[in-house]
């Protein structure tokens, strides 16, 4: 790595970051569901309240520790989450108990889905500025990749070992790779670090919203809800794939299949919406973001062949590789970069939150005896409520502009 380009140390540090989010991302603890409540002996919705309120607590926690990150040297702040995972997941190993699959929860939550992916997306979202989109999409292979190789892995290595010696394993794979990775990339960049960009000619610099000022702004909420939709929505699904299966009678292996489906979409997206973020800005794309999600809703309500899983998890994977990017690169548009740490910090605690609150309703509605079709369905209203206020207030979603 010593000859690469500070640029692209930087991508790379994002993405092994991005990639190691995963454990703390809800379509991999969702793999341990079955087993985590067989040994535990709770419910589906024992398990979704359980995985609702500690996400909710580390969601909370996220807008405080989050925010640290605009005032400590990247380096600094990357050890701290490195090691707090790295805890986090020798704890998961040793639950043996409700309550300690609810701390468990917490740390991983916070540490893998939260401060990981805080980490790599504020770094990039501030370091770049002229290549902001394909920088925040390159990263964003890093968890594609993830979602790629590690449900089908994980089921396989729980065919031969038990839950707790797979998390063992994750714990040293931390501990051992991560730290090499920090120190061979992003040593040397500071809080003022930048891109070089010789060719840049702007007259004009945009404003940097400090958080206060942001939460005054409405069209930060309408935004924000159409941001949410995606993790709360794909967390239920993937938090409660073995319910969908058993409901849809697909296989075991049906889900975890159509998952390299849902990674290849993500990924394919990835691919260019990087480059349409840089020529079309964000502000411009968020109302496409959420219609192919929509649509998965619909093949999820409609369709019962197992072809059907493939479908709509590549459905949902296209909506997530725009959301990837967009989720990032949105608020550094209309808010600027000076504060973008803090800010981000409240937007992925929104996120978290909000995938808690997908666990929770899946869950209380799985009790109540709907079915997943009655749940698809709820979701898309959901989805054309928030898609309908982003068209109507999508022309104020300017920056206010500075002179140099």
């Amino acid at each position: 790595m010593i000859n690469l380009s500070l640029n692209k140390k930087v991508i790379i540090f994002g993405f092994i970051f991005t990639f190691f989010s995963s454990f703390g991302q809800s379509f991999f603890l969702g793999l341990f569901n079955a087993p985590i409540r067989n040994e535990l002996g709770i419910t589906h919705g024992q398990f979704g309240n359980i995985y609702a309120i500690a996400t909710i607590f580390s969601s909370v926690l996220l807008i405080w520790v989050g925010k640290k990150i605009d005032e400590y040297q990247i380096i600094y702040y990357s050890i701290f989450v490195i090691i707090l995972l790295f805890l986090s997941s020798l704890f998961f190993s040793i639950l043996k108990s409700v309550y300690f699959l609810a701390a468990g929860v917490f740390l991983m939550r916070f540490s893998g889905q939260g401060l990981m992916s805080h980490t790599a997306t504020t770094t990039i979202s501030r370091f770049f500025e002229k290549s902001r989109g394909k920088a925040l999409s390159s990263i964003w292979f890093g968890l594609s990749s993830a979602e790629f190789i590690l449900p089908v892995l994980v089921t396989y290595l729980l065919a031969m070992y038990s839950w707790r010696t797979v998390w063992q394993g994750i714990a040293l794979l931390i501990i051992l790779f991560l730290p090499f990775i920090v120190l061979n990339t992003i040593r040397n960049i500071k809080l003022d670090s930048r891109e070089k960009d010789e060719n840049s000619s702007k007259s004009f610099k945009i404003k940097s919203w400090n958080r206060g000022e942001v939460i005054k702004d409405y069209r930060f909420y309408i935004v924000s809800l159409n941001m949410l939709a995606m993790p709360w929505i794909a967390t239920g699904v993937f938090v409660y794939q073995s319910f969908i299966s058993d409901s849809k009678m697909w296989t075991v292996y049906t889900i975890p299949k159509a998952f390299m489906v849902y990674s290849i979409a993500s990924i394919i997206t990835l691919l260019f919406s990087g480059f349409l973020v840089d020529k079309f800005t964000s502000r411009k794309l968020i109302p496409l973001m959420n219609i192919p999600l929509l649509l998965a809703m619909f093949v999820l309500f409609y369709y019962q062949q197992e072809i059907s899983a493939f479908v709509f998890l590549g459905l949902i994977g296209i909506s997530n590789g725009f959301a990837n990017v967009l989720g990032s690169s949105t608020w550094a548009e209309i808010y600027g970069v000076k504060f973008i740490g803090s800010i981000k910090a409240l937007t992925t605690a929104f996120m978290v939150f909000s995938t808690a609150f997908g666990t929770a309703v899946f869950g209380l509605l799985i009790d109540q005896g709907f079915s997943i079709e009655n749940i698809a369905t709820i979701s898309g209203i959901y989805v054309v409520i928030s898609l309908t206020l982003l068209i109507i207030i999508r022309k104020t979603l300017e920056p206010i502009r500075l002179k140099k």
